[in-house]
């Protein structure tokens, strides 16, 4: 039984057949998924898509990229569908320096709010972070969003600030890359962090794993991670299966 923490079945790439993805993804043993919604065009469709689905779930929340278009009345909003019983989560939320469509200084700015946000709601939050760890770390810090939690989505940094996000109480959640050839870090990072602080994820329709590396990503694959990161452990699978639903679970307040 697997739980993906962070999937896109929200976006364009799954118009076509986002009712046979997840059934694929069922019958892969993967049971729950959390639908992650950054914009106004994908938040609805995060929660209807949970609506639709015991096992499925929403976050939401606003991209960095996007963040030179987020509001007051986009995080009025936000904090009106946080009350919804299927959203589980705030996010994605964080800082991306790999694109500049919106300047670092707006992107922190929205990353503060939401935080403040999160905190407001007392839910859990979920980081993207591109080319930005220092200075994600540093807002987590000066914003005490460990009173909150979260998750470092996609983690593909060093191991030397894995112990920096789990004293602020987050999760550190591997996806695709951990299965590429040629990808130490995710690899050293899924040695190191402790087994109850795991997450799995796949960042679909990004990120396919190995063998399906350039293909459209799809919550099934999931299993590739798992699988993956039992090896580098050298533990069996169905603990890793285990232990990431519960971890999961218990971050999401998912009885």
């Amino acid at each position: 039984m697997l739980f993906d923490t962070h999937v896109h079945l929200n976006a364009r790439q799954f118009a076509e057949d986002r009712e046979e993805t997840i059934q694929r993804a069922f019958d892969a043993g993967v049971k729950y998924m959390t639908v992650v919604g950054f914009d106004r065009e994908t938040i609805p469709l995060a929660i209807e898509i949970a609506e639709q689905n015991e096992t499925i779930y929403a976050a939401v929340g606003w991209h960095p990229v996007d963040a030179i278009d987020m509001t007051d009345k986009e995080l009025a909003w936000i904090k009106e569908l946080s009350s919804h019983p299927k959203v589980v989560a705030l996010g994605e939320m964080g800082l991306d320096y790999h694109w500049d469509k919106s300047p670092k200084d707006i992107q922190k700015e929205a990353f503060r709010k939401q935080i403040q946000l999160a905190k407001t709601v007392h839910m859990p939050i979920i980081i993207h972070n591109r080319e930005a760890t220092e200075d994600i770390i540093q807002i987590l810090q000066e914003e005490n969003a460990k009173e909150i939690g979260g998750i470092m989505h996609c983690y593909n940094d060093s191991v030397d600030y894995v112990q920096a996000c789990l004293d602020m109480n987050f999760y550190i959640s591997l996806g695709g890359p951990v299965t590429f050839k040629n990808a130490p870090l995710p690899k050293e990072v899924a040695k190191q962090v402790p087994l109850d602080r795991l997450l799995i994820e796949t960042d679909a329709p990004y990120l396919a794993p190995h063998p399906n590396r350039g293909k459209r990503n799809e919550p099934a694959y999931v299993k590739l991670v798992a699988e993956k990161i039992a090896e580098l452990r050298d533990i069996p699978f169905e603990e890793i299966s285990d232990m990431t639903t519960k971890n999961a679970k218990r971050f999401f307040g998912i009885n």
